[in-house]
């Protein structure tokens, strides 16, 4: 396993070893031993799966409390997956990390807890899964809009198309109103 700094010291891209041959492939996607000798010691509780068609936006999504770390990986297809430092103590708050993970790359991205993450599917029916830190609570989500100008995320969408984006992500609050860690 490859682990792979990003931008943003605690989000990190991970690649594993991927055994190719003429039959196809084989990864190992979570092994707690491996992870915890390469600094990332996880304890996860939930396994969550999407699927999204091409031009889907979800997100900017995050809890307050239950807080949620993501290990995010695409089964099928690719996207740009996207992690933002909401934490207002850390030198990296507002700052956001962007990469693409793929079916064909086999990366995967872990996004901590104190993160808001979104993603955009660029291609046809993307299976996108996730493992969590901590269990869904509907009551501590909130949603921060994902095209925020202070936030100034470059999404890769085509020159004057718009993602395809649920209501709720719609309506989310700016960052400058979002209710944020300290």
């Amino acid at each position: 396993m490859k682990i792979i700094p990003t931008e943003i010291a605690d989000v990190k891209i991970i690649e594993p070893q991927v055994f190719s041959d003429d039959r196809g492939y084989f990864l190992e996607t979570w092994n707690r031993a491996s992870f915890a000798k390469n600094g990332l010691d996880l304890t996860f509780v939930q396994d969550n799966q999407s699927r999204s068609k091409k031009h889907v936006l979800r997100g900017l999504h995050y809890q307050l409390e239950q807080t949620q770390g993501k290990l995010v990986r695409v089964v099928k297809g690719a996207v740009f997956d996207v992690a933002v430092d909401i934490r207002k103590s850390s030198p990296t708050f507002g700052r956001w990390a962007g990469v693409e993970l793929s079916e064909t790359n086999h990366r995967m991205l872990w996004v901590p807890g104190g993160f808001a993450h979104g993603f955009l599917a660029l291609t046809d029916d993307v299976d996108l899964t996730y493992k969590c830190t901590d269990f869904y609570a509907a009551r501590h989500e909130r949603t921060i809009v994902w095209n925020d100008p202070d936030l100034a995320i470059a999404w890769p969408l085509a020159a004057g198309a718009a993602p395809l984006v649920s209501p709720k992500d719609e309506a989310g609050a700016s960052f400058a109103g979002a209710d944020l860690f300290a």
